[in-house]
């Protein structure tokens, strides 16, 4: 990816975006592939903001999904910025890859790299937004060393490797704890959220402080995706006001 490159530029460090600001991230794990272009415009016809592509090699999660050349194919079929979750072994290997065929948002897992600082400087030294990712089992306390460098955390609110999951509770506490500890460390991180977003759960993650929700059941899995972000995002912003 070369540092010309306008998703970079307009959401780089995320300028201008405010922590209450709600942005949806339409996962493409559970779209219908043989439309896949068709599906994202309309997903991103109902307010989706961001596109998330959940990145799986078979061995740090158990399945198989995609790689740099879908996100390049992507790349072509939308001007929003992609935003890959590499759930993967050795994610060093491959930053450089997935830039270069145009993902905006690298997130790589705290669980899998063994020098992560390094790993998130990587990222930013492609022009991504660097994420870190904690599985349900991680403790937010072990991102204390790297708060400071990444430009959002993504909290996985169920076990990664399928869509469709059912939402674990346990998320949400540590939703409120991001948001305490950037607000008593004067950090400027986002929070994301990945794992059972749906209707029946959208409010209480909002109230919990989550800013970008990652659904793809819940959009792509039955009925219209305009029709589904638009409902995910109307849940969310009467969340929001009922909060404020």
């Amino acid at each position: 990816m070369s540092p010309s490159n306008p998703n970079v530029q307009n959401f780089g460090r995320f300028p201008n975006k405010e922590p209450e600001l709600i942005e949806l991230a339409p996962s493409i794990l559970s779209a219908d592939f043989a439309h896949l272009a068709d599906q994202v415009r309309a997903a991103s016809d109902g307010g989706g903001t961001v596109i998330h592509v959940d990145v799986m090699d078979g061995h740090f999660v158990p399945n198989i999904t995609i790689g740099p050349p879908v996100v390049k194919s992507l790349r072509k079929a939308t001007d929003l910025p992609l935003d890959c979750h590499l759930m993967i072994e050795n994610p060093d290997q491959y930053i450089a890859d997935f830039a270069q065929a145009g993902a905006d948002w690298i997130s790589v897992h705290q669980e899998a790299c063994r020098h992560l600082d390094r790993t998130l400087h990587l990222i930013r030294s492609h022009d991504a937004l660097a994420g870190v990712v904690i599985n349900p089992a991680t403790p937010v306390e072990s991102l204390s060393e790297v708060l400071d460098i990444v430009d959002y955390v993504l909290v996985m609110s169920v076990n990664p490797g399928f869509g469709g999951q059912k939402f674990i509770p346990g998320a949400l506490h540590k939703i409120r704890r991001l948001v305490e500890i950037r607000a008593q460390r004067k950090l400027k991180y986002r929070i994301e959220i990945d794992g059972g977003v749906s209707l029946d759960t959208v409010a209480e993650i909002v109230r919990a402080g989550a800013e970008i929700l990652v659904a793809g059941n819940a959009v792509f899995g039955q009925g219209d995706p305009k029709t589904n972000a638009e409902k995910l995002l109307k849940a969310a912003g009467e969340a929001i006001l009922q909060k404020a």
